[in-house]
């Protein structure tokens, strides 16, 4: 497979630049897998297309402010700082901009001193290690110098940084959101459970590989950067009870596919566990664990569009694109959703 071929032609006024108000009235495009048809609905029609037993697995990580834009101590260039993963106290992995001015030992401070880093070696994936000094405590400081990392293809500022966030949104260590979940409001998770699905939070600190584009020319070269998640014995337990009484597993976002399918086994059964995981679903690679896929609409040659290629097939995948382009819905992170059921 060729990178190449999960290219579509995406207008970029077609780009959401803003979430729409409220959440849960965004577009869903639903498509029904055993006959290929599809429907243009409301997010808040969801409870409609789920069934009493059902499992419904949501990713509880939450967004930190992980951009920080300070300057080199030496010259006073402005310098911007992403934050990707902690690695213990006080380094952390991360992407500099501009990355090729600065070497190993240069010093950027933030906020007129208040908090300080140290840029260290090159990651593997051509981020760069940093080690951060400051007076205090560093979460505080960084609610107050950070800044939402919103994907480079926004460009409008924010005017609430909770509607980078999902409502349910508890465990703080993600460079981005998981975004199927922006859609969601208390009442239609309410409407949820009403309908008798259980709702199953898991953990997937989603880090910018997830989004990073493929630069290989052929798929199978491409390496996904690791990414932390977490599934405890409560959780694994009522998904598998689930999945026994003949409920199907329903996935909010692809980060609640990754950590499913890297806990499950052959037969479909999720084991609980934490770590780190390089899952690359991608066309040949078999779902294991995930009957229904709410997600956004992915960027062209992505590896979150192959995942949907995965499951749908690549033709069928572009074919439902090219419809959502024809229909104007909006794309990307504050976009509308697709409904794989």
């Amino acid at each position: 497979m060729k990178t190449s071929d999960f290219y579509y032609d995406l207008p970029p006024e077609l780009i959401a630049q803003t979430p729409v108000e409220p959440r849960d009235s965004a577009r869903m495009l639903v498509y029904h897998r055993d006959s290929g048809k599809t429907e243009d609905r409301i997010f808040r029609d969801l409870p409609e297309y789920l069934r009493p037993g059902d499992v419904m697995v949501i990713n509880e990580t939450r967004v930190i402010p992980a951009r920080l834009l300070g300057v080199k101590h030496s010259t006073g260039v402005p310098v911007e700082v992403l934050l990707l993963k902690r690695l213990d106290r006080d380094h952390w992995e991360t992407l500099v901009k501009p990355g090729r001015r600065l070497k190993a030992g240069a010093e950027v401070t933030f906020g007129d001193g208040k908090l300080r880093c140290t840029i260290g070696e090159t990651t593997s994936a051509g981020g760069r290690v940093v080690h951060f000094t400051y007076d205090g405590v560093f979460e505080a400081l960084l609610d107050k110098l950070g800044q939402m990392p919103l994907p480079p293809y926004i460009h409008e500022k924010l005017k609430d940084p909770e509607r980078y966030q999902t409502v349910y949104a508890k465990q703080e260590g993600s460079a981005a959101a998981p975004t199927a979940g922006l859609h969601f409001t208390d009442e239609v998770l309410n409407a949820v459970r009403q309908k008798g699905v259980d709702i199953v939070p898991v953990l997937l600190h989603v880090g910018l590989g997830t989004f990073r584009p493929v630069k290989e020319v052929d798929v199978d070269r491409h390496i996904m950067h690791e990414e932390f998640y977490m599934v405890t014995e409560k959780a694994a337990e009522r998904i598998n009870r689930a999945r026994k009484s003949g409920g199907r597993i329903v996935c909010i976002g692809t980060t609640s596919v990754r950590t499913l399918e890297t806990v499950a086994d052959d037969q479909g059964i999720v084991h609980p566990g934490s770590g780190t995981t390089k899952i690359f679903i991608k066309p040949g690679v078999p779902f294991k664990a995930t009957d229904v896929l709410l997600t956004n609409f992915h960027l062209p040659e992505s590896t979150l569009l192959m995942l949907v290629s995965a499951l749908i097939g690549r033709e069928e995948a572009l074919r439902v694109y090219k419809e959502a382009v024809d229909k104007r819905y909006r794309f990307f992170s504050f976009g509308d959703c697709t409904l794989f059921v």
